[in-house]
């Protein structure tokens, strides 16, 4: 048996068909974290669209101070690798060139000193000693500051107050002066090892090597030229030596 229950009637104030009523008055959502027109409307609306954007980002032009082709100028008003290592290309060629005329040394490139001339000429000598056989990196190194330091000693022994010669210059005129010897070194590849021409191409290399050696110490200091022979003397012991590594 069903019961059946008074239930009173429905009735809308607009009348018509209720599900109408209720989409007229949906209301649309808005944007999450968006603020309201209707309840700020100085506040524009603030999309993702790039065209809208109104506060550009600074350029990397203007945050390195200067536009990018700026940068041009300053790279070149800097100084080379070379020159700020103390590696002068030019002044190491005028220097080989005196060297290479015994006859007539010019003792003017010598006035500035450096080091990096003298350090290729003992790396190539090194590396033909290795070439034939030798290990002898640490005996030239070693020899090389030796002989430098006997040199400047007897050197300024004989010039006494009128000497100005400092060890600086001192190895940097020993370490130019090998270069006979070391192209010694590259001729005795091709030379039979303990023979009669190599005897004779050694001590023609040590005058070599020795004539311009007591040339250009003679020229810095002229007081110095009635010792002459004296400091020729340490300087072919100097460059016998290191013949002798060659030949032996």
């Amino acid at each position: 048996m069903t019961k059946e229950f008074a239930v009173p009637p429905v009735v809308f104030p607009s009348g018509g068909n209720p599900s109408v009523v209720s989409i007229q008055k949906r209301r649309v959502p808005s944007a999450p974290f968006q603020p309201s027109r209707a309840t700020n409307p100085s506040i524009p609306f603030m999309s993702f669209d790039i065209g809208s954007v109104t506060t550009a980002s600074p350029s990397p032009a203007t945050l390195y101070g200067g536009p990018i082709g700026g940068g041009a100028t300053t790279f070149e008003a800097e100084e080379p690798l070379l020159d700020e290592l103390g590696i002068h290309p030019d002044q190491i060629r005028r220097k080989t060139l005196s060297i290479l005329n015994p006859v007539r040394v010019n003792a003017h490139p010598h006035t500035d000193s450096d080091l990096s001339g003298p350090v290729l000429y003992y790396v190539a000598f090194s590396l033909f000693q290795l070439l034939a056989g030798k290990i002898q990196f640490g005996v030239i190194l070693g020899w090389i500051v030796v002989s430098s330091m006997f040199l400047y000693v007897v050197f300024n022994m004989l010039a006494g107050r009128t000497g100005n010669l400092d060890l600086h210059r001192c190895t940097s005129i020993v370490g130019y002066c090998i270069l006979p010897v070391t192209v010694f070194s590259a001729v005795s590849l091709c030379l039979p090892a303990g023979g009669v021409v190599s005897f004779v191409m050694a001590g023609l290399f040590v005058l070599w090597s020795t004539r311009v050696c007591t040339s250009l110490l003679v020229q810095s200091c002229p007081d110095c030229e009635e010792h002459g022979g004296l400091i020729a003397y340490a300087c072919f012991l100097i460059y016998m030596l290191f013949a002798m590594l060659v030949i032996f």
